[in-house]
């Protein structure tokens, strides 16, 4: 099963721009910095994080996926087992599974970007391997070098594979359910302003 999510009008119309628009020397407004403050501030704390989902992501809050933090590199998100999450047969719901593999995605661009960068999902497809009858476990196993794409200033797409198993009973023990790819794009807000600005004095 696939499933693709397009990539919104106003990104996928806006040509990539060179690093001297990706980098603006224009000072930010009060609420910019603070926009910037609140999104790196939901990126490092769960509580905010949830808070900040009720308001923004309510699918996500309801369905309780969070990051786990265990002090590596490794990043691991976990669905639980809720009647929000399941089916009629009592598995974990296709579309849960699904709707969240961005959810997580975007968890994990959003801890390494930043509150600096808008992040949309390009494409994403699912592949279901069996069902799942606990919590879900989603870990990205490979990206591309985020961190050099950052550095080089501008928007860019990112290109995530992660693989999404089920926690059984047993500690230690995960069992693979599904694999997601998924491609995100990733515009600098300070571009993204500045384009707002030049398109208010052609009008």
């Amino acid at each position: 099963m696939s499933s693709s999510n397009p990539i919104s009008p106003s990104a996928a119309a806006e040509p990539l721009a060179d690093t001297a628009l990706a980098r603006p020397q224009t000072k930010r407004s009060l609420t910019q910095r603070a926009e910037a403050w609140l999104s790196r501030l939901s990126t490092k704390n769960t509580f905010f994080q949830r808070a900040f989902s009720l308001v923004y992501l309510p699918f996500a809050f309801r369905s309780g996926i969070s990051v786990k933090r265990d002090g590596t590199s490794r990043f691991v998100a976990i669905l639980p087992f809720t009647r929000f999450n399941r089916n009629w047969y009592n598995a974990m719901a296709g579309a849960a599974l699904l709707g969240n593999s961005e959810v997580a995605g975007g968890m994990y661009l959003f801890g390494k970007c930043g509150g600096d960068f808008t992040v949309v999902c390009k494409t994403m497809n699912y592949r279901f391997l069996r069902p799942c009858f606990g919590p879900a476990i989603y870990e990205i196993v490979q990206s591309e070098d985020l961190d050099n794409k950052i550095k080089a200033g501008g928007e860019f797409n990112i290109d995530l594979e992660m693989e999404i198993r089920q926690q059984l009973k047993k500690r230690g023990r995960e069992m693979l359910v599904g694999r997601c790819a998924i491609t995100f794009h990733c515009t600098p807000k300070s571009m993204a302003q500045a384009r707002r600005d030049r398109r208010k004095k052609t009008k």
